[in-house]
Parts: C-alpha cells; sequence; structure tokens
C-alpha cells in the first residue's frame, strides 16, 4: 500500500487521475473497478491515502497501462521500496529526501544541476563528511553517519546498470576550498574520472565566462525520468530541511527543458574534464590552495 501524503504516493495518484482522465472515465468509473466510493478514489489521486497493489494493478489494468509502465508504478506506489538502508539513516535524512531515494532507484535518468558544490552522487568520502559537519542542520554527532548515507547512497545508484546521469556543476563547486587543499584535490581527481572513466556518466562545467544563464535565479535541483514513462517523473529541489519535489508534468517538463539550456551553456565533456583536472592541480598539497580564478 502506498503511504498517503508521502512523495511517492503523490506520484502514482497523480499519474492515476491522468491515466483515467485519458480515457475519459469519472470517478464514479474507476470507483466502479474497486467496488468502492468515489471519495475513496478521489483521495487515492490526491495522494491522501494509500492503494493496495492488487487494486492498483485493477485500475492499471482497466485503464490500460502497458506493463512495463505498470511495473514502474508498481515499484513507485509500494511502500516497501522505501524501506531499507534510508530508513536506517533516518536521523540524517528528511522523510521527504528517503521517499525521493527511493523514486531514484526506479529512476533510468537523472539531470543534475548544482551551483556551488559537488552532487551527493560524486562525491568522496571525505568531501561528504567536511559537508556534514557544516551543516547546523544535522544532529550532533552524526556528521560521520551523514557521510555513509552518501556513500550508500552512490553504491545503490551507481552500482547498477541502466542509469544515465548527467551533470551541469557551476565553476564556483571548483573553487569552493570544501575540506581544504588536500580533500578538494583529491574530489576535483575523482570527479574528472567519473565523468571520464564511468559509461552513463556525463558531467559539463558551467564556467564563469557564460555569464547570466537560465538557472541563474535557481538553486540545485535533480530532474528524475522514468523509462518509457512520460507521465511520471519528479523535480527534486535541494534546499533546507531537505527541499521541496514537483510531482506534477508540466513542472518536470519546464526544469527538463531548463536542464538543457543549462547544457548548451556548459562546457563539452572533454573541455569540462580538462577544466576540473587544471583546478585540480592548482591546489597544493601543503593544506592550501594556490590562487584560483
Amino acid at each position: 500500500m502506498t503511504d498517503g501524503t508521502s512523495l511517492r504516493g503523490r506520484v502514482a495518484g497523480a499519474a492515476l487521475r491522468r491515466y483515467r482522465e485519458a480515457i475519459g472515465y469519472q470517478l464514479e468509473d474507476a470507483a466502479l473497478v474497486l467496488g468502492c466510493d468515489r471519495s475513496k478514489i478521489s483521495r487515492i489521486e490526491g495522494g491522501l491515502r494509500g492503494i493496495r497493489t492488487g487494486e492498483l494493478r485493477a485500475l492499471l489494468a482497466e485503464y490500460g497501462v502497458d506493463a512495463a509502465e505498470q511495473e514502474i508504478l508498481a515499484v513507485i506506489a509500494d511502500r516497501r521500496a522505501g524501506r531499507g538502508w534510508q530508513d536506517d539513516y533516518a536521523d540524517v535524512l528528511p522523510g521527504e529526501m528517503r521517499d525521493v531515494l527511493a523514486l531514484e532507484m526506479a529512476a533510468s535518468r537523472l539531470l543534475v544541476y548544482e551551483p556551488q558544490q559537488v552532487p551527493a552522487l560524486l562525491q568522496t568520502q571525505d568531501y561528504a563528511l567536511s559537508l556534514a559537519s557544516a551543516d547546523p542542520g544535522l544532529p550532533a554527532g552524526s556528521q560521520d553517519r551523514a557521510a555513509e548515507a552518501v556513500m550508500i547512497r552512490q553504491e545503490g545508484i551507481l552500482g547498477r546498470g541502466g542509469l544515465e546521469v548527467t551533470v551541469v556543476l557551476g565553476q564556483a563547486a571548483l573553487c569552493q576550498a570544501v575540506g581544504g587543499a588536500a580533500v578538494m584535490g583529491a574530489q576535483l581527481g575523482q570527479l574528472a574520472a567519473f565523468g571520464e572513466d564511468l559509461p552513463g556518466i556525463t558531467v559539463q562545467v558551467l564556467p564563469f565566462s557564460c555569464g547570466a544563464h537560465a538557472a541563474s535565479s535557481a538553486g540545485p535541483l535533480t530532474v528524475l525520468e522514468l523509462a518509457g514513462s512520460p507521465s511520471l517523473g519528479a523535480v527534486h529541489l535541494g534546499g533546507l530541511a531537505g527541499g521541496i519535489c514537483l510531482e506534477d508534468p508540466a513542472a518536470v517538463a519546464r526544469h527538463a527543458g531548463l536542464f538543457r539550456h543549462l547544457r548548451a551553456a556548459a562546457l563539452p565533456p572533454g573541455e569540462s574534464a580538462r577544466l576540473i583536472r587544471d583546478t585540480a592541480a592548482r591546489y597544493r598539497p601543503d593544506g592550501e590552495p594556490a590562487q584560483l580564478s
């Protein structure tokens, strides 16, 4: 059963509403399929209550949803999909963020924009620990666990096949000396290697020289796309307490369009890797960065 009002519940409910409306069914027609009243369907579609797996599949079959899309939605809607390692780190992962991580596991493509820091999926453990140590919102003494959660997330997402990750990184992220010169040198070296050596991962740098750009007034964002399911997806906007999520298809499409503009303004992957390596070399091993521009 889905969890009412959770991100996954809202994504599943909104998809069910779109499927129903696409074939011209009213709430009463869907209610007849499940043998319930229309208010139950309304609450499911609004993400206000859960739906059992059998009920979900009955509605999807009635709506003519193909088998591949049914399987994707079943994973999203199953509340057990959000349980596991994320719950073990509930003290350092806000509830909405745990739902985002569950959606990540069902995604086929992630579009990531980070203006000021290396995104979590590409961080070294020392870099992640340095960020955690500077986060006043984390409980005292939990910084090591926060960094562990980043590493486990990487293993689960990057360790599986079939996932495409495209990252646009602001050049400021290369110059912000998180953890000091040694940490940054190692982090930038790994970042360049990710972009050059791992299939499915593309890293592009948005240089200072590009000036104003499509996301000049925006913060970090991730678009989560699901294979074969244009009506499914979400956008995670980073911020305090885990940020916020948008699951409306129009919002997903707008942010995917914004990301295309960012990619067009960013350096190509090869030039980006060279810039990253050049910047890494300018961090001196004695603990202080050389002059960066």
